[in-house]
């Protein structure tokens, strides 16, 4: 056996260019890990949307499962991978599909026009629905909203601590970056996705459908593989997306 040791010059370089090099990886997230995460996303979407529009063409309706009516849009139509596998349209289930262990719901949108398959993603979805029961209990117990620092009128930061909950980083699946969470005067809890609407409206250009009154989140499924899960309404208003109560 060779022994080697850490005191040696040599091995004091290698070991400091190793850790250069692990830390260097972490200074490239959320862009180029938001690049590696994408991949399977869009390979995903391909593959659903081309099953999704064979299967119309044959079946003339879509495969989708029944939802409903107040469901809210980006979480309505989630895909029927059983109707696809079944009409051998199918073979397998993408990788990052929930119904394959992953962290994504496949939804149908704009099903009554030109359907369109998007992605939901459950880590978003989730952290919501626990800020949402945690301020509900809180709620309950205090009769006050866990209301923080005003973001936009009529949203609020949370109360992260008063509420008893643990403080989690959930990247956006648009940009990488944190989510902000928020809350209104009723108590209901979003993702934030200014920042993400921000640099699409950039991306768009002069192309941008751009609305004071109507929603613009559209820009999001439009240019991305994903559907702002959890979200407010949108505009456009001094230059800026701003959220709204619908």
């Amino acid at each position: 056996m060779v022994k080697v040791s850490l005191n040696h010059p040599r091995m004091r370089v290698v070991l400091m260019t190793v850790l250069f090099s692990i830390m260097l990886q972490g200074c490239l997230y959320p862009k180029e890990m938001r690049k590696a995460n994408q991949a399977p996303a869009k390979e995903g979407v391909m593959l659903v949307q081309h099953a999704v529009d064979e299967y119309q063409k044959k079946q003339a309706l879509l495969p989708l499962q029944n939802a409903d009516a107040d469901t809210p849009r980006y979480e309505k139509f989630k895909v029927d991978f059983e109707a696809l596998r079944a009409s051998e349209l199918l073979s397998t289930v993408p990788a990052n599909a929930f119904e394959n262990g992953g962290t994504g719901v496949y939804l149908i949108l704009d099903e009554e026009t030109t359907p369109l398959i998007r992605i939901m993603d459950l880590n978003t979805a989730q952290r919501v629905n626990d800020l949402q029961r945690l301020s509900d209990k809180y709620k309950a117990r205090t009769g006050h909203i866990p209301k923080g620092e005003k973001l936009y009128p009529g949203f609020y930061s949370i109360q992260v601590t008063d509420i008893g909950a643990r403080h989690i980083d959930v990247s956006s699946p648009y940009s990488g970056e944190p989510f902000v969470f928020m809350i209104d005067d009723s108590g209901k809890v979003y993702a934030d996705y200014t920042a993400d609407l921000m640099q699409a409206a950039a991306r768009a250009g002069n192309q941008a459908q751009l609305s004071a009154t109507e929603d613009i989140r559209p820009l999001l499924t439009e240019q991305g593989l994903y559907v702002p899960v959890k979200s407010a309404k949108y505009v456009w208003r001094k230059n800026s997306p701003v959220p709204v109560l619908e």
